[in-house]
């Protein structure tokens, strides 16, 4: 995988994240993956298209979206995910992508994004568009934050 691509989401990730209010972004790990993809809790997946073709898949668990989304919406109690909970999730994801595509075109990489698609459950499956899967776990204040690329 070009260093590129996945430098600039990680770079999206450290960027945006202080901007909402979270203090504590660490790497925790950095792995290939195969295309299948299996996580719990809730899956945000953007197409990518352009220069570079292919996906993104944020893995974030129930409880750790619940604390960012009531992060993103001032300090409201987020008890359950509810629609706005969910749209704020949603809207990260595309704060993150947005930001990694305009680190790619700093790059000279022309890339747009789809809207994101959110998947919630236990054991959720799902096949990336590439073989080769890098994904990046992140500890953002003690919610694990996981991005596939």
């Amino acid at each position: 995988m070009d260093v590129a691509i996945i430098n600039s989401f990680i770079a999206s990730v450290t960027d945006v994240m202080p901007q909402l209010g979270f203090g504590s972004i660490i790497i925790k790990n950095q792995l290939e993956k195969s295309k299948k993809i299996v996580a719990s809790g809730i899956v945000l997946t953007l197409g990518i298209v352009g220069d570079k073709k292919g996906n993104v898949a944020y893995a974030i668990d129930t409880e750790g979206a619940k604390q960012i989304a009531s992060i993103m919406m001032m300090g409201m109690p987020v008890d359950e995910l509810d629609d706005m909970a969910k749209s704020a999730i949603s809207e990260l994801s595309n704060m993150l992508t947005a930001n990694a595509s305009i680190n790619l075109s700093n790059e000279a990489i022309t890339v747009d994004i789809s809207p994101p698609t959110m998947l919630t459950g236990e054991d959720i499956e799902l096949s990336m568009s590439k073989e080769q899967v890098m994904c990046v776990e992140f500890d953002i204040d003690g919610i694990k934050l996981e991005v596939n690329v």
